[in-house]
Protein backbone atom coordinates (compact mmCIF):
# COMPACT_ATOMS: atom_id res chain seq x y z
CA UNK A 1 0.00 0.00 0.00
CA UNK A 2 0.92 3.71 -0.83
CA UNK A 3 1.66 6.68 1.38
CA UNK A 4 -1.47 8.31 1.77
CA UNK A 5 0.42 11.86 1.82
CA UNK A 6 2.85 12.93 -1.25
CA UNK A 7 6.42 12.79 -0.79
CA UNK A 8 6.41 16.64 0.05
CA UNK A 9 3.79 16.52 2.51
CA UNK A 10 5.57 13.07 4.30
CA UNK A 11 8.57 15.37 4.27
CA UNK A 12 6.87 18.20 6.36
CA UNK A 13 5.16 15.63 9.11
CA UNK A 14 8.28 13.64 9.64
CA UNK A 15 10.21 16.71 9.97
CA UNK A 16 7.88 18.37 12.59
CA UNK A 17 8.67 15.06 14.88
CA UNK A 18 11.00 16.25 17.68
CA UNK A 19 13.51 14.58 19.78
CA UNK A 20 14.45 17.47 22.25
CA UNK A 21 12.14 19.85 24.16
CA UNK A 22 9.54 16.99 23.56
CA UNK A 23 5.75 17.70 26.06
CA UNK A 24 6.83 14.39 27.44
CA UNK A 25 10.39 15.76 28.49
CA UNK A 26 9.14 19.02 29.70
CA UNK A 27 6.88 17.17 31.62
CA UNK A 28 9.53 15.19 33.59
CA UNK A 29 11.80 18.95 33.82
CA UNK A 30 8.49 20.57 35.75
CA UNK A 31 8.21 17.82 38.29
CA UNK A 32 12.23 17.71 38.81
CA UNK A 33 12.38 21.40 39.27
CA UNK A 34 9.29 21.39 41.79
CA UNK A 35 11.28 18.89 43.30
CA UNK A 36 13.81 21.33 43.69
CA UNK A 37 16.57 19.36 41.22
CA UNK A 38 19.20 21.02 39.42
CA UNK A 39 20.27 19.39 36.23
CA UNK A 40 21.77 19.53 32.84
CA UNK A 41 19.83 18.86 29.40
CA UNK A 42 21.28 16.68 26.53
CA UNK A 43 24.54 16.17 27.52
CA UNK A 44 26.47 15.92 24.73
CA UNK A 45 29.38 13.90 26.22
CA UNK A 46 27.59 11.13 27.36
CA UNK A 47 26.82 8.27 25.99
CA UNK A 48 22.93 7.63 24.55
CA UNK A 49 23.45 11.69 25.42
CA UNK A 50 20.60 11.29 28.22
CA UNK A 51 17.65 13.70 28.08
CA UNK A 52 17.97 15.23 31.60
CA UNK A 53 21.47 14.68 33.59
CA UNK A 54 22.11 15.24 37.68
CA UNK A 55 25.73 15.44 37.52
CA UNK A 56 25.73 15.84 41.71
CA UNK A 57 24.00 12.85 42.22
CA UNK A 58 25.52 10.90 38.66
CA UNK A 59 21.95 9.91 37.76
CA UNK A 60 20.60 10.29 33.66
CA UNK A 61 17.19 10.12 32.58
CA UNK A 62 16.03 9.72 29.89
CA UNK A 63 12.49 10.06 28.82
CA UNK A 64 11.50 8.07 26.02
CA UNK A 65 8.56 7.50 23.96
CA UNK A 66 6.64 4.26 24.28
CA UNK A 67 6.41 4.03 20.46
CA UNK A 68 9.52 4.92 19.26
CA UNK A 69 11.66 3.01 22.00
CA UNK A 70 9.49 -0.52 21.90
CA UNK A 71 7.91 0.17 25.42
CA UNK A 72 5.82 -3.02 26.51
CA UNK A 73 3.03 -0.87 26.74
CA UNK A 74 -0.32 -0.77 24.29
CA UNK A 75 1.14 1.78 22.78
CA UNK A 76 4.11 0.70 22.14
CA UNK A 77 3.76 -2.87 21.47
CA UNK A 78 1.50 -1.25 18.50
CA UNK A 79 3.09 -1.77 14.98
CA UNK A 80 1.97 0.01 11.92
CA UNK A 81 0.25 -2.36 9.50
CA UNK A 82 2.04 -0.21 6.24
CA UNK A 83 6.00 -1.18 5.85
CA UNK A 84 5.59 -3.13 9.06
CA UNK A 85 9.22 -4.61 8.38
CA UNK A 86 11.00 -1.25 7.91
CA UNK A 87 9.46 -0.17 11.41
CA UNK A 88 9.92 -3.34 13.21
CA UNK A 89 14.01 -3.14 12.74
CA UNK A 90 13.66 0.82 13.25
CA UNK A 91 12.41 -0.20 16.33
CA UNK A 92 14.48 -3.09 17.14
CA UNK A 93 17.34 -0.45 16.09
CA UNK A 94 16.50 1.65 18.52
CA UNK A 95 15.80 -0.59 21.44
CA UNK A 96 19.58 -2.00 20.51
CA UNK A 97 20.70 1.38 20.81
CA UNK A 98 19.39 2.20 24.35
CA UNK A 99 20.47 -1.07 25.90
CA UNK A 100 24.56 0.04 24.75
CA UNK A 101 23.64 3.84 26.09
CA UNK A 102 22.51 2.44 29.62
CA UNK A 103 25.02 -0.40 30.13
CA UNK A 104 27.89 2.11 29.30
CA UNK A 105 26.53 4.52 31.60
CA UNK A 106 26.33 2.00 34.08
CA UNK A 107 29.81 1.27 33.58
CA UNK A 108 30.87 4.81 33.72
CA UNK A 109 29.48 4.48 37.54
CA UNK A 110 26.07 6.74 36.50
CA UNK A 111 22.58 5.71 37.90
CA UNK A 112 20.35 5.95 34.59
CA UNK A 113 16.40 5.51 34.78
CA UNK A 114 14.07 5.48 32.08
CA UNK A 115 10.74 7.40 31.86
CA UNK A 116 8.26 6.23 29.36
CA UNK A 117 5.79 8.05 28.17
CA UNK A 118 2.45 6.18 29.47
CA UNK A 119 4.41 6.75 32.96
CA UNK A 120 3.32 10.62 32.74
CA UNK A 121 -0.62 9.85 32.87
CA UNK A 122 0.02 9.50 36.86
CA UNK A 123 1.88 12.29 37.40
CA UNK A 124 1.60 11.80 41.70
CA UNK A 125 3.41 8.33 40.77
CA UNK A 126 5.79 9.76 38.92
CA UNK A 127 6.32 12.63 41.27
CA UNK A 128 7.38 9.93 43.65
CA UNK A 129 9.31 7.69 41.59
CA UNK A 130 11.33 10.90 40.76
CA UNK A 131 11.51 12.19 44.28
CA UNK A 132 13.06 8.39 45.53
CA UNK A 133 15.63 8.70 42.50
CA UNK A 134 16.57 11.90 44.07
CA UNK A 135 16.64 10.65 47.50
CA UNK A 136 18.92 7.90 46.53
CA UNK A 137 22.82 8.83 46.50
Amino acid sequence: MTDVYDKAKRSAVMARVKSKDTTPEKTVRRVLTRLGARYRLHRRDLPGHPDIVLPGRRLAIFVHGCFWHGHDCARGSRVPKNNRDYWLAKVGRNVARDARAIAALETDGWRVAVVWECDLKDETALTARLAALLAKT
